[in-house]
C-alpha cells in the first residue's frame, strides 16, 4: 500500500483540486510538425484518386463509344454523356483539394485532429470518385454498345444508371466538404505552436 500525503487527501475532500490545475499553456501539447504532411496527403488523395476514377471512366467509356461508332456513327455525339460525367469526377477532386489546401495556412498550429480529419476528407472524396468512375466506365462502355444495337431504346435507362453512378462521387464530395469545414473549428486550440 502506497502512503498518501494528507494534504492531497484534504484537498480532494474539500473539492479544491480545481485550484491545483495547471494553466492551459503548460497542459497543451506542442503541435507536431508532421501534421502538415498528413493534411497534405489529404490534398493529394483527393485529386489523385478522383482523377484516377475520371481517367478510367473516360477511357473505358470512350473505347466503347469508339467501337459503337463503327456500327452507328450517327449515335456517337449522343453517347458522349458518360465521358462528360466521368470528367466531372476530376472536378470533385480539384474542388476538395483546393479547399483542403486553403485550411493549411498556419502549419505551426495545425493539430493532429485537424490533419487526420483533412486526410479523411481527401480520401473520402477521392475514393468515392474512383468508385464512381469505375461504375461510369463500365456502364458507359457496355451501355453505348447495347444502345446502338437496340436503336436507341436503352438510352434513358443508360442515363439513369449513369446518374446513380455519378451520385456516388457526389455523396463523397458532400461528406468530404462537411468534414473539411468542421475540422479546423473542432481542432483549434488543441496544441500550441511548435515555433514558440
Amino acid at each position: 500500500k502506497i502512503p498518501r500525503s494528507s494534504t492531497v487527501i484534504e484537498a480532494a475532500r474539500s473539492h479544491q483540486l480545481g485550484a491545483m490545475a495547471f494553466s492551459a499553456s503548460t497542459v497543451l501539447a506542442v503541435c507536431a510538425p508532421q501534421s502538415y504532411f498528413i493534411a497534405s496527403l489529404g490534398v493529394a488523395a483527393a485529386i489523385v484518386f478522383a482523377n484516377l476514377g475520371a481517367a478510367y471512366g473516360t477511357a473505358k467509356a470512350g473505347a466503347g463509344i469508339a467501337t459503337m461508332g463503327i456500327m452507328r456513327g450517327d449515335m456517337v455525339m449522343r453517347s458522349l454523356i458518360p465521358v462528360v460525367m466521368a470528367g466531372v469526377l476530376g472536378i470533385y477532386g480539384l474542388i476538395t483539394a483546393v479547399i483542403i489546401n486553403g485550411k493549411l495556412d498556419k502549419p505551426d498550429t495545425l493539430s493532429a485532429y485537424t490533419a487526420y480529419a483533412l486526410l479523411g476528407a481527401g480520401l473520402c472524396v477521392g475514393m468515392s470518385s474512383a468508385a464512381a468512375g469505375y461504375a461510369i466506365g463500365i456502364v458507359g462502355d457496355i451501355g453505348a454498345r447495347c444502345n446502338a444495337l437496340a436503336n436507341g431504346k436503352l438510352f434513358v435507362g443508360m442515363i439513369l444508371i449513369l446518374i446513380f453512378a455519378e451520385a456516388l462521387g457526389l455523396y463523397g464530395l458532400i461528406v468530404g466538404l462537411v468534414v473539411t469545414a468542421s475540422s479546423v473549428e473542432h481542432g483549434a486550440g488543441l496544441c500550441t505552436s511548435y515555433l514558440s
